[in-house]
């Protein structure tokens, strides 16, 4: 199949510096493109073809609406496009564009982390897992505040285990709230981190956010809502099936956690861990990976992560080595 496209926007975004994102579109896409007088020559098999072309009309759009793409940015979405069938230019150019919510504005700064918006965007249910520092929480607690705002849920509820309290919950002093507020207190701190503290405390009394700890879930059915289940590693198998089957109508669940960082008593499997094998094939579940790429706190905790992955692997081997 051949098809020609006007290209309406500039030519060095869409191309890249000495065509290098015009060589990754050919590759990545299966074609075979020639350009004349601002017009682009499409070359290859049927499906191909017409996603290529999709593409840059998508392009073409998104440039006569406004929304300006470097050329590294294009170069980034090829590749999820490569990766993701269902993805398209439009949807990833939303997915990344800076979202103004309350006081601050939220755009992803990684690959995974753009794959992780558009995954939120897209699917009703989706597991960002990986370690600590990679904006799991915080961009999923932005999305959740996005869809608040715009009224596309009345409520967000956001869940963790209390995994240290156990029954020492009953010493503390205090309501069951001020209990288990210690351990809820960075999804607060997400919260206050994208909205003014007195806003969050609003929607807090008037309902429109609850943060609880996982317990709180059982025997709810939960519509109309965007729930989070942060630090889901420290689950039991039991909580997490019991949270995943809480989603009701017109809702959205993210769960967050690190698989490495299980603090569950006495060896307990991970409810996150389990759920990973068990569920990773359900159509309508996404699941999103991040490594210490997508860091981005201090330079230094990169290089923390990276040095505690190496230690795990040589002992990992080592051990393999002792037991064969």
């Amino acid at each position: 199949m051949r098809t020609s496209v006007k290209i309406s926007g500039g030519l060095a975004e869409l191309f890249g510096t000495l065509d290098e994102n015009l060589k990754l579109l050919e590759r990545t896409l299966k074609v075979s493109t020639q350009l004349d007088d601002g017009q682009i020559t499409i070359e290859g098999e049927d499906a191909d073809v017409l996603r290529t072309r999709q593409l840059v009309e998508e392009y073409n759009e998104l440039v006569s609406s406004g929304i300006h793409l470097e050329a590294a940015d294009i170069g980034v979405f090829l590749r999820i496009l490569a990766e993701d069938p269902g993805a398209t230019l439009k949807g990833l150019a939303e997915a990344g564009r800076p979202r103004s919510l309350g006081k601050k504005s939220i755009a992803p700064k990684s690959l995974n982390q753009r794959l992780y918006l558009d995954a939120i965007r897209r699917h009703d249910m989706v597991f960002g897992i990986g370690p600590s520092g990679t904006g799991k929480t915080y961009l999923a607690v932005a999305m959740a505040v996005d869809a608040l705002l715009t009224k596309a849920v009345s409520r967000i509820i956001l869940a963790r285990p209390a995994v240290e309290a156990g029954e020492r919950l009953g010493f503390l002093p205090g309501t069951i709230q001020d209990k288990v507020d210690p351990y809820l207190r960075p999804l607060y701190d997400a919260l206050f981190d994208v909205l003014d503290p007195e806003r969050v405390e609003r929607l807090i009394d008037h309902g429109a956010i609850e943060i609880a700890p996982i317990a709180f879930m059982r025997g709810r059915t939960l519509n109309d809502a965007f729930v989070i289940l942060d630090e889901a590693q420290n689950t039991t198998s039991e909580q997490m099936k019991m949270f995943l089957t809480r989603l009701g109508f017109n809702s959205k669940a993210v769960v967050t956690g690190d698989v490495t960082q299980v603090d569950l008593p006495n060896g307990r499997r991970s409810g996150l861990a389990e759920a990973v094998n068990v569920i990773a094939k359900v159509p309508g579940i996404s699941f999103v990976y991040f490594s210490e790429r997508d860091v981005v706190r201090h330079q230094l905790v990169q290089r923390i992560i990276r040095a505690y992955e190496e230690f795990e692997q040589n002992r990992a081997a080592q051990n393999g080595r002792k037991n064969p």
